[in-house]
């Protein structure tokens, strides 16, 4: 076996994302030592319970110490109190990185808190589950799934190399770009299609009453599939809104605009226009199986296990 990428490994954070690096990261040999921390003790409980790391513990900057990489995996609004706490305590030559979906937050907030000689090398795994907490993670949720970094310019290319090849080794497909550009493409990609699922489904259980529970009752596929991305975190969904709202309202507004034109269609029976939109969806439904992000088996709803509701 080759030798471990890192000598120590602390995660921040324990849920969904933290835990399946963590199980990743153990299954790979890529530390040394895994060290864990989490400010919830029903988590760090649960973390020891499933032997996820080599140490767990309540203060992160314990975790840190001598720590070569730093992975936060805490919600997007806790990143600067966080890199505030550990930047003190944070060796020399130490690289941080992070999970979240909004990059141009995260280097907002975490750059200007770390000291100098360490490096900050953003990141991205697009993958994750409608599940949380430290029992919801495995192993394989990274596997075939894309990992975006978004480094600036001057982020020391060895510590690039290293964090790439650090998701490399949990089976991601690992690319570069710029924060601005991950956070305009991820817009249209995860967060309008989350904040769509969010509205529909909350219109729904407001016509609850109405419908005399019919909407629960005969719930079709594609309602089905909504509840499920609606149940996502909610804290981490509000924070990335809140993190990424100028891309989310630029996406927004394209989204009413061609709402509004399908409105006018359906209104004015323009069936060809309606026909040429739907086959070009299904063309991109194609395209998705065929680049291997899903899989064309049917579900009806029901969601595997490990059904993907990337952020």
């Amino acid at each position: 076996m080759a030798a471990p990428l890192f000598d120590r490994l602390a995660i921040i954070g324990i849920g969904l994302i933290g835990s399946s690096v963590a199980r990743a990261a153990r299954e790979q040999g890529v530390a040394r030592h895994i060290a864990i921390a989490d400010a919830l003790e029903a988590h760090r409980n649960e973390a020891t319970e499933l032997k996820l790391g080599d140490s767990v513990h309540a203060d992160a900057a314990e975790a840190v110490k001598d720590a070569d990489l730093v992975m936060l995996c805490v919600p997007l609004g806790a990143n600067a109190a966080v890199a505030a706490h550990i930047g003190p305590h944070l060796k020399a030559g130490a690289i941080v990185s992070d999970v979240g979906s909004c990059k141009q937050a995260v280097i907002r907030d975490v750059a200007p808190r770390l000291p100098q000689g360490v490096h900050l090398v953003p990141g991205h795994p697009v993958a994750g589950t409608e599940h949380s907490g430290p029992k919801a993670g495995f192993a394989s949720l990274f596997r075939n799934r894309w990992c975006i970094l978004t480094p600036e310019a001057h982020t020391d290319a060895g510590a690039v190399e290293k964090v790439k090849a650090f998701w490399t080794a949990f089976g991601s497909r690992v690319e570069a770009m710029d924060p601005r550009h991950h956070d305009l493409v991820l817009a249209i990609t995860s967060h309008v299609p989350h904040l769509i699922a969010y509205n529909i489904v909350g219109t729904a259980d407001d016509l609850e009453t109405v419908t005399q529970s019919e909407v629960i009752k005969y719930s079709a596929g594609g309602f089905r599939d909504f509840t499920r991305i609606a149940a996502s975190d909610p804290t981490m969904w509000r924070d990335v809104f809140l993190n990424n709202r100028e891309a989310v309202l630029e996406m927004l507004g394209r989204f009413t605009e061609d709402l509004i034109a399908l409105q006018r269609a359906i209104r004015w029976g323009e069936g060809d226009t309606l026909f040429d939109l739907f086959t070009r969806t299904r063309a991109i439904r194609r395209a998705i199986i065929d680049a291997g992000q899903e899989t064309a088996a049917p579900d009806f709803g029901r969601a595997a296990a490990e059904k993907d509701t990337s952020a």
